[in-house]
């Protein structure tokens, strides 16, 4: 914990922004390196219809560390983002929610 779930992101290129975007958010977190989770999910985008493209949405699943953080964290995965794609002033998409300790278990226990 915590979680970060990329889509319309190419599966090279999150691996390639991993280390360093968990470098940058580890200090913020305040949690072990080893506690973060990258996850890249294929997916296809449809609008009337029709395949469509769509710009890097980034899903962050995590314990809420209030509004300055979740700030700082969403700049950083921004920047990242944009960095690896060589794009910067493309459009990302970083989405909070905040999971409550006692609904989050590991190996049957709760936080």
């Amino acid at each position: 914990m915590p979680h970060l779930r990329f889509r319309a992101v190419e599966f090279d290129t999150v691996k390639s922004l991993s280390t360093a975007l968990v470098d940058d958010l580890q200090p913020l977190m305040a949690c072990p390196r080893e506690d973060f989770t990258i996850e890249h999910i294929s997916t296809t985008f449809i609008f009337d219809g029709d395949v469509s493209d769509a710009y890097p949405f980034v899903e962050v699943f995590w314990f809420d560390r209030g509004q300055d953080v979740q700030d700082q964290v969403a700049r950083k995965v921004t920047d990242a983002v944009r960095l690896a794609l060589e794009e910067p002033e493309q459009d990302v998409a970083v989405i909070f929610t905040a999971l409550k300790p006692h609904a989050y278990y590991d190996n049957g226990e709760h936080y």
